[in-house]
């Protein structure tokens, strides 16, 4: 992400966020920089860096972390990273977000999936999260296995985007919002 935004500000220190997110496929790096680009917008220095590639919090102001679910759990590299640098993490705001899960919103085994992360109630504590958010994923049957497209044949409906970029940009908006008022 670009750096110009602590030189077009003007201000004496531009907030610098990192957005880091486990992503199997893509999708979910997809929200990372979308969310990265929204607080570019509002004048953030961002850096969105894969969780394996992250190896200090030095420099950071805040923090996102998000993951893809898969089987009720985030990616081990997003939780890694959590492990790895949990008592950093707890010195500037975090939040946090997951995606998943895929299906038409409406169907029943869409509804099955909607439920938060089995490993959310310990990434909330061990970062002391202001937020977290679920997105909804995207699944794209050319990126799987032929066992993984074979199950789509029973699991119909969950081929496609499913992800809402206006709540995502929303979400970031928020988060903009909360840093803007952030003593510098």
């Amino acid at each position: 992400m670009a750096e110009a935004a602590a030189g077009a500000t003007g201000r004496a220190h531009v907030l610098r966020v990192l957005v880091s997110a486990a992503s199997r496929h893509g999708a979910t790096a997809e929200i990372a920089r979308a969310i990265g680009q929204v607080l570019e917008e509002h004048g953030l220095a961002v850096a969105v860096i894969a969780p394996g590639d992250v190896r200090s919090l030095d420099g950071y102001d805040a923090v996102i972390i998000g993951s893809a679910v898969y089987m009720g759990h985030w990616l081990d590299p997003a939780k890694e990273l959590v492990h790895r640098l949990g008592d950093a993490l707890t010195d500037r705001p975090v939040w946090l977000f997951s995606s998943g899960p895929v299906g038409k919103p409406s169907g029943k085994l869409a509804r099955s999936m909607d439920q938060d992360p089995a490993d959310l109630p310990a990434l909330l504590e061990a970062t002391h999260s202001r937020d977290h958010r679920r997105f909804a994923g995207k699944l794209d049957r050319r990126g799987l296995s032929l066992p993984q497209r074979a199950s789509l044949l029973v699991f119909r409906g969950l081929n496609g985007d499913f992800r809402d970029w206006a709540d995502i940009r929303h979400w970031a908006e928020g988060i903009a919002g909360q840093l803007a008022l952030a003593p510098r």
